[in-house]
């Protein structure tokens, strides 16, 4: 591509560092069958979102289950104030066997390589997508919980292959599942993720409401979960109730016969059936 003539160095320098970058992004992304952003920018440039939250058409938030089967799920949001870990609970779920979905952002498998590497080799997880910088899934910048989210069709594939491409790098495969900072999004960013292969992942079951609650209630809240309800919790605040409720619910879920599964586990069947990117 020419540049204009009479640009200052420093300006074409930089315009051409994102201009390859955009090349390279797109060039990977068609190398995974996923399509490039100048694509996505073609299919939803015109369409304006209408609704915003926590329930939006083409989410999961449950699965049908084969008998007594929930999913448990664990955020890992990175950042600052969110790249704890929380290992009582993983030491509770390897005790007792508990499989479960772990989506780790970026910054926190950034921040935590070996424990995430040690996590990603566990065949009782699967690894999934938590976004880059932990923001609401948005393509005109709404806000969640005080949290700005994307605010471009640019900015969302941005933060969902950011994500992507960490947990890539972690696992050796493109993660099928992708949950935003906040679990709020766009029917527009739905629609995006869902593009670049993912499933757009909700919940059911709010089992510590972002790692607040007591553990005598995240064991009230997971303890009242139902067959083929996806329970969300969070393994990145050890100084929260989260790893006490659980290792309070979960045997008493196990004793009454429930199983918990993995989303592979209900969406892709088992393993050797599974889609490989």
């Amino acid at each position: 591509m020419r540049f204009p003539h009479k640009v200052p160095v420093g300006i074409g320098v930089l315009f051409a560092v994102v201009w390859i970058g955009i090349l390279m992004s797109s060039c990977s992304l068609a190398s995974e069958g996923v399509p490039s952003l100048a694509e996505i920018i073609e299919r939803y440039g015109d369409r304006e979102p209408e609704l915003w939250g926590e329930d939006i058409p083409g989410m999961v938030r449950t699965f049908e289950p084969e008998g007594k089967q929930v999913a448990l799920t664990l955020d890992a949001c990175g950042g600052p104030h969110g790249s704890g870990y929380d290992e009582k609970i993983i030491e509770m779920l390897r005790e007792y066997g508990v499989r479960a979905t772990l989506f780790l952002n970026a910054r926190w498998i950034e921040a935590n390589p070996e424990i995430a590497a040690d996590l990603a080799s566990d065949p009782l997880f699967v690894i999934a997508n938590h976004g880059w910088q932990h923001k609401p899934c948005s393509v005109t910048g709404r806000f969640a919980w005080g949290i700005e989210g994307t605010k471009s069709l640019a900015e969302a594939c941005r933060e969902i292959e950011r994500g992507a491409g960490a947990v890539r790098k972690l696992t050796g495969k493109r993660p099928r599942f992708y949950r935003s900072g906040t679990n709020f999004y766009d029917e527009v960013a739905v629609a995006v993720a869902q593009d670049l292969g993912m499933m757009v992942t909700g919940w059911s079951v709010l089992g510590d409401e972002g790692a607040t609650l007591s553990p005598e209630k995240v064991a009230e809240r997971v303890l009242g979960a139902k067959p083929g309800r996806i329970i969300l919790c969070h393994m990145n605040q050890p100084g929260s109730g989260t790893a006490e409720g659980l290792t309070e619910a979960v045997p008493r879920l196990l004793d009454k016969g429930y199983r918990f599964v993995t989303l592979d586990d209900v969406f892709w069947g088992k393993a050797e059936e599974r889609p490989s990117f």
